[in-house]
């Protein structure tokens, strides 16, 4: 039987990768062929018996571990994409903006939707509605490759700060359900910020300085190894340990700029480069892998019988509608110039999933039907996919890959576009 699993395991990952392959010839994200093969050995293992042993995964909790790591990587690859420099403040400032004006906006609407058509507690519907409102930056990364510079950076930092924004707002709300005072839960809210920067940076700045140092060669997942262990005990502590790993990976990207004046003689710009290159090509590895199963085990736990309910049909498509009609205000008002292919990009993925099963089981709603989290993942990567496919040739001609010559970069931007 071990035997079995092995080949399974082996399998799945490489037909992940030609769903890469196929995913750069024709801009369909391989995370809807993820889903679709998941499906699939769902729909085998029912037919030959054994599709009662699927529950295991709901009752091992799999899914939510798994989605965890490759959320960290996932964001630690982007930071390390990523350069801090005075010419981009603009862009960085944008993108937080409408990320988090977008993220009150479509939750605050998707709430009122929910309780509207679904009659569930306020409370309840604004649980529901945050991983809904969340953008996915596990879908958008890897498929902003090919567009050009600005958008690119642009869509990266906004998925990015979507992702941390919106895993703070949901622990933020569970952890300050119990009738305190707006004033109480605002000052919890800014003094959990401020402490989880001001404890970010020296962390960060501290294992920079232990990466350098590390002479041995088995060392890059040992940082990985130290990240996940920090991250874990931070989301035990109640901070927002995801600033934490998006934190480091700028700083290991960009020593230059933190480690100034007296701290320059801390770490060594020159050796720190090397090191960079394979970090960030473990890490990329090592978030394909982490994505390939979370979206297979996922359509393995989910019921496409679900998509036919009026429904779940219903309340989906209000959902999406309300999501692109505050997405296009924001994108008007922050970033007119270039609203296509921006105004598609707003996929629902990882996150979605992930803060989905970490609701509590006293705030769960038998009224309220996953297959609205299915249709809402689907339906956005797809809406995405058409404004990429319309796009292509345009996208092709802003953005070829090693425009700047670096071999690293049209690897990384190669592998970045399959993912």
């Amino acid at each position: 039987m071990d035997y079995y699993i092995v080949i399974v395991l082996s399998v799945i990952i490489i037909v992940s990768h030609f769903f890469n392959v196929i995913s750069s010839k024709t801009n369909v994200p391989s995370v809807i062929m993820l889903l679709i093969l998941g499906i699939g050995i769902k729909s085998v293992l029912d037919m030959a018996g054994y599709g009662a042993s699927l529950g295991a995964i709901d009752r091992l909790g799999i899914l939510p571990i798994i989605g965890t790591m490759g959320l960290i990587l996932i964001v630690l690859e982007a930071a390390l994409d990523l350069k801090l420099t005075k010419d981009k403040w603009p862009v960085i400032w944008r993108s937080f903006m409408v990320a988090l004006l977008s993220l009150a906006a479509t939750s605050t609407a998707v709430a009122y939707i929910l309780e509207y058509l679904l009659f569930i507690d306020l409370f309840q519907a604004f649980l529901y509605a945050m991983p809904l409102s969340i953008m996915s930056s596990a879908i958008v990364i890897p498929s902003v490759a090919n567009l050009k510079k600005e958008n690119k950076e642009f869509m990266i930092y906004e998925s990015t700060f979507s992702d941390i924004l919106g895993i703070m707002a949901f622990y933020f709300m569970l952890g300050n359900n119990d009738g305190e005072s707006a004033g109480m839960v605002a000052f919890g809210v800014t003094s959990n910020i401020i402490l989880t920067v001001i404890l970010s940076i020296l962390i960060s700045g501290a294992l920079v300085w232990v990466f350098q140092k590390i002479t041995t060669h088995v060392k890059l997942f040992l940082v990985i190894a130290i990240l996940m262990l920090l991250y874990a005990i931070g989301k035990l502590a109640h901070f927002s340990s995801l600033v934490l790993i998006l934190t480091f990976g700028l700083m290991l990207n960009n020593p230059e700029l933190f480690f100034r004046g007296k701290l320059s003689g801390m770490v060594k710009v020159g050796n720190l480069k090397p090191l960079l290159r394979d970090f960030h090509i473990i890490t990329l590895e090592s978030a394909f892998v982490l994505r390939t199963f979370f979206f297979v085990i996922f359509g393995l736990t989910i019921s496409l019988s679900s998509l036919l309910s009026i429904k779940v049909l219903l309340v989906s498509l209000s959902v999406i509608a309300a999501t692109y009609l505050l997405r296009y205000i924001m994108i008007r008002i922050f970033k007119n110039e270039g609203m296509n292919p921006l105004l598609y990009i707003t996929p629902r993925g990882l996150i979605t999933v992930l803060l989905f099963f970490s609701i509590p089981a006293e705030y769960l709603s038998d009224d309220f039907d996953s297959g609205i989290l299915l249709f809402a993942i689907i339906a956005t990567s797809l809406i995405m996919t058409s404004a990429f496919i319309s796009n292509g040739r345009k996208r092709g001609l802003e953005a070829p890959i090693g425009e700047e010559g670096d071999e690293l970069e049209s690897y990384l931007n190669e592998e970045g576009k399959a993912l």
